[in-house]
């Protein structure tokens, strides 16, 4: 059975945020993934980061393409709009999606395989044009879907559950989000939901390209001694930059924090991302340190979690292409057919 509804009854005093719903209200179906998968955590986290945000589920566009990740967006957001595309093609029509209707709040759910094998070419252009988006990868390293092949993400080195060593080079999908622009870069695991929740908000309320690679372990294919996206593998390689909270507007802080250093940045819609530093000499708004500072740990053994590298002034594609205001889908024939005066200065602009 491919989809399995949650029963419509709860409990009637369950918690409700500002906008009056309940938590159950961010959920989808109940989930088909393996016991245990690591997919299964970050939709819960994406319930509980859409959850706390306040957010209409109705004003979230979810996009996918294909793979486990892939079939996660059923599993949360129940109420919100949805689209399922072919293999690796998730980020063109998302692109489209978000030139049409601005308004809305793109998520896009993809995994190793769909962004960085078959997809490698739409994940780098969505993020070199600037997409204001939230771009998450679950990255388990592995093709689960067609029995545990290596996939463009696994380490070299690692080890498949058959023994089988891999000995191609892993793309860093970070590193190319770094250097393509992504003005939101952070990588987190799925295990560690005190972490992920808050790098989600963070993303969501981030006004351009949110990219966020989960390391999210598959039970079935890749979670045995020798794989290097084991649950047992990264919480002991786990180097955790930082430990986050999102503020919007004026709320009081209810988290609790270790002591260290506190740093507030603003970001383009005013909210404020709160960012308690480990590592004193680390700057986040240092796009070229962050890439120094990963390929540094990578050599150390270590994998890099936290938020990586913000721009608090950033950009998206509407800015660039300077779209107007209201949604392009909206525009009607006035405004869509300016005339043949209009058209002919636009022609004498590009003699």
């Amino acid at each position: 059975m491919s989809f399995l509804p949650k029963p419509k009854l709860h409990h009637p005093k369950l918690p409700t945020n500002a906008l009056g719903y309940t938590r159950r209200d961010y959920e989808g179906a109940i989930s088909t993934l393996c016991a245990g998968c690591g997919h299964d955590s970050i939709s819960a986290a994406i319930i509980q980061a859409c959850f706390e945000l306040d957010i209409e589920p109705h004003r979230v566009a979810k996009m996918s393409g294909i793979g486990c990740s892939s079939k996660t967006p059923d599993y949360f957001l129940g109420a919100s709009h949805g689209f399922n595309s072919v293999h690796g093609r998730m980020p063109s029509v998302l692109t489209g999606a978000n030139l049409a209707n601005r308004e809305l709040l793109y998520l896009g759910v993809s995994g190793d395989g769909d962004s960085a094998s078959i997809g490698f070419g739409q994940f780098a252009h969505s993020i070199r044009r600037g997409v204001n988006m939230t771009y998450i990868v679950e990255n388990n390293g592995v093709y689960g879907l067609t029995k545990g092949q290596f996939s463009a993400t696994s380490d070299k080195g690692s080890k498949a559950k058959k023994g089988t060593v891999n000995t191609d080079e892993a793309i860093d999908l970070i590193g190319i989000a770094l250097q393509l622009g992504a003005t939101y870069v952070a990588r987190s695991f799925s295990g560690d939901k005190d972490q992920l929740v808050p790098l989600i908000k963070g993303a969501m309320r981030h006004d351009g390209p949110a990219f966020i690679d989960c390391i999210s372990p598959c039970v079935a294919f890749n979670n045995h001694e020798g794989s290097t996206k084991s649950y047992d593998f990264v919480r002991e390689h786990n180097e955790a930059m930082n430990r986050l909270d999102v503020i919007i507007g004026r709320a009081p802080i209810t988290a609790d924090y270790e002591p260290g250093e506190v740093r507030e940045v603003e970001q383009h819609d005013g909210s404020i991302l709160r960012l308690r530093k480990l590592h004193a000499e680390y700057d986040p708004t240092d796009r070229v340190a962050a890439m120094h500072h990963l390929h540094e740990r990578k050599a150390a053994g270590e994998i890099v979690t936290g938020l990586l590298f913000i721009d608090p002034e950033p950009r998206d594609l509407h800015a660039n292409l300077n779209t107007v205001a209201r949604p392009l889908n909206r525009l009607g024939d006035a405004a869509l057919v300016p005339g043949a005066a209009a058209l002919e200065a636009v022609n004498a602009g590009l003699r």
